[in-house]
């Protein structure tokens, strides 16, 4: 049974097919999941919109040099083709740059990133696993993707995926000095640039306000 725009969301387990029906009658600013078949709805922090929006601008600007038949974009529908009852919401993704108007979904990703919330540490059902990852799983098992990032939104946390010739690599980064370098994105980057002027890097001069 799907939910109406004003009713409560469907009981699980639904599939990726129903959950998609959902979401088309939902209102345009809400952003849902399926986790393990189960609708969750995904809110956000100050903190997690503007790590997300450092991470969008700094791939926009390394993509129009490097290359620029790619683009990077915030909240993407993505058909993975390898969710089973799952259906993520990626907060960064790379994607073609010739999509098409209209265009709601795309089943090529080749970047996709993850600013952690507290409802992706929360463990999947029947899995054991926290819901990130499980994300970070079903992401790197998307055959166009080539790196998958994971940035902590409540410390100065970076693990970077990175598929290479001989399978996924992985590197975490926890210092603000430490860069992230994805050449095939053309990106360079320190932590700080992402973290800074958020609590966890302050401005000078700055205290914390309610």
């Amino acid at each position: 049974m799907i939910a109406d725009v004003v009713g409560t969301p469907p009981s699980g387990p639904i599939s990726p097919a129903e959950f998609r029906a959902f979401q088309a009658c939902r209102p345009d600013h809400e952003r849902w999941e399926l986790v393990a078949g189960t609708p969750r709805r995904i809110m956000t922090t100050i903190v997690h919109n503007l790590i997300t929006g450092r991470l969008e601008a700094l791939l926009v600007r390394a993509l129009m040099e490097y290359d620029p038949t790619r683009m990077a974009c915030q909240r993407p529908g993505v058909e993975l083709g390898v969710g089973g009852n799952h259906c993520p919401e990626p907060d960064v993704s790379v994607i073609d740059a010739d999509y098409a108007p209209g265009q709601q979904f795309t089943s090529r990703c080749y970047l996709l990133a993850e600013i952690v919330s507290d409802s992706d540490d929360q463990t999947v059902p029947g899995t054991g696993e926290r819901w990130i990852e499980v994300k970070r799983r079903l992401y790197r098992g998307h055959a166009p993707c080539e790196a998958v990032l994971a940035l902590q939104e409540d410390r100065i946390d970076v693990i970077v995926d990175v598929k290479t010739s001989i399978g996924w690599q992985s590197e975490r980064l926890t210092a603000p000095d430490q860069l992230i370098i994805l050449p095939r994105f053309g990106l360079r980057c320190s932590v700080a640039d992402l973290y800074r002027n958020t609590p966890l890097m302050p401005r000078r001069g700055t205290g914390s306000k309610p």
